[in-house]
């Protein structure tokens, strides 16, 4: 297959996987020497501009903040500042490992935080199979947008409607129960069930936006596949499990590893909005207790030491993630 890139005539397949832009580029370089590379700036420096708004808002809301990191070894005080508060080493960091409840607070977030990861991959892959089987058009499109909408709803706005259904004296979820026979459950109050609600509630509002990466990884099989499946007696059960999830795994395993990244983020503003004091023991996570140690109680010092360590763990986890998707599923970020 004879395919161009940047003037140069290469006769073999290329593409992004296994031919990245860093290799691209030295190709480039090797064959035309540095007017090849003139020639690249000239023709797309115009997109290398569009990328300076965007950079200037990451470095000043995501580097510039990272100078407080100093407060994780201070008595932080906010009226002497970084540079006038008292440096007092690693006592924040000791006073996280005697701190009693810190071992129940990382087991909450990391077990809300799989629980997320596994029926977010699921719930879509399992949707996206059963409109994939739909015949008529109009039908997937309008179900397809009906469980879109929930992705483009707050969390604000969807505690409320969550603590209305919900509700044990009114929510029409406990009315449903009580036909049946079952006492009123108060969800939001349970320790046994508030965990289990983040989770459904969470795959409620994401599942629709997830199922379009699973779609689109089915239109890429084959048709001839199921023909032939077809002709060798295969009904729609063994097709699906013998050609459609044998041509969606690679995507599954990549965005399986992926999401290895967020096991320490449990959903901050979703937990937030529909947490409270009785539901502290299964529903606390890091970053609602970071903002009650932080906002609520003033004790800027050990809240940083706590943000910084599940920064720390959290990069070494997506830096394995992305190791795990190279070597799994061939995907590279440069």
């Amino acid at each position: 297959m004879r395919v161009y890139y940047s003037d140069i005539e290469i006769f073999q397949p290329l593409s992004e996987q296994n031919f990245p832009l860093t290799a691209r580029l030295q190709l480039n370089i090797e064959v035309n020497g540095m007017n090849g590379l003139t020639r690249i700036w000239k023709r797309e420096w115009p997109l290398h501009f569009m990328l300076i708004p965007g950079l200037f808002l990451v470095l000043l809301f995501s580097y510039v903040p990272m100078a407080g990191i100093i407060m994780a070894f201070q008595k932080y005080v906010p009226n002497k500042g970084l540079f006038g508060s008292p440096f007092i080493g690693m006592k924040n960091f000791q006073l996280l490992i005697d701190y009693p409840d810190i071992g129940r607070i990382f087991f909450n977030t990391m077990f809300i935080a799989v629980m997320k990861i596994a029926a977010g991959l699921f719930v879509p892959i399992t949707i996206a199979i059963l409109l994939n089987e739909l015949r008529r058009e109009w039908i997937k499109r309008t179900f397809q947008t009906l469980v879109y909408l929930p992705h483009f709803m707050s969390w604000v706005l969807l505690s409320g409607i969550l603590v209305d259904i919900l509700s044990p004296s009114s929510g029409i979820f406990n009315q449903v129960l009580g036909w049946f026979g079952v006492k009123p459950i108060f969800f939001l109050g349970s320790n046994d069930w508030f965990p289990y609600v983040m989770v459904a509630s969470d795959v409620w509002k994401e599942f629709g936006f997830g199922t379009i990466v699973y779609l689109a990884a089915l239109t890429s099989i084959n048709p001839s596949l199921y023909e032939a499946a077809a002709m060798d007696g295969a009904g729609r059960i063994k097709q699906t499990f013998y050609v459609t999830l044998p041509g969606m795994m690679p995507i599954i395993v990549l965005m399986l590893t992926l999401n290895i990244g967020n096991v320490l983020n449990a959903g901050f503003e979703q937990i937030f909005n529909l947490y409270s004091p009785p539901v502290y023991e299964s529903a606390d996570i890091i970053d609602t207790f970071v903002y009650r140690m932080g906002v609520q109680q003033a004790q800027f010092g050990f809240a940083t030491a706590v943000g910084l360590l599940k920064s720390i763990v959290s990069f070494l986890f997506v830096s394995l993630s992305y190791v795990l998707a190279y070597r799994l599923a061939n995907y590279r970020i440069f």
